[in-house]
């Protein structure tokens, strides 16, 4: 993967370990939902307030784990969209040891525009296009 334009600091905690002492695989999920929202509400989409007006909702998820994560390792996700659909965004993420830059996870995330008021999917809105064509350098 090339490098990511966003990156998302995370803490590991206690509670996020399993009795292997190493992250455990859901836990991992949690933390490119955060890396997501922190996203999102970089590039000024969501306010980080209402949940519905966040205007996504995930389709499809696969994660690849490379190396566990351990409780006193400082990590980053890497964040971006790389493919904008008519109602659909593609995510990839990369969970990395920011001291060494090792890859500990990739993903990606299949996520739908989402009207929660009326529960229907959306055309991607306009605005959240150009943001994010902007941000990431893809051809409009």
């Amino acid at each position: 993967m090339t490098a990511f334009r966003y990156y998302c600091p995370v803490q590991v905690r206690y509670g996020d370990l399993d009795p292997q002492w190493h992250v455990n695989n859901a836990h991992t999920l949690t933390f490119i939902e955060q890396a997501r929202f922190s996203y999102l509400i970089e590039l000024g989409l969501f306010d980080g307030v209402s949940f519905f007006e966040v205007g996504l909702i995930v389709a499809d998820v696969h994660v690849s784990y490379q190396a566990p994560i351990r409780l006193t390792q400082r990590i980053r996700v890497g964040v971006r969209v790389a493919r904008l659909g008519n109602k659909s965004l593609n995510f990839e993420y990369q969970v990395e040891d920011e001291d060494t830059a090792a890859i500990l996870a990739t993903a990606e995330t299949v996520m739908v525009a989402y009207n929660y008021h009326t529960q229907s999917s959306i055309p991607v809105p306009p605005n959240w296009r150009e943001k994010i064509t902007a941000f990431e350098g893809l051809a409009a």
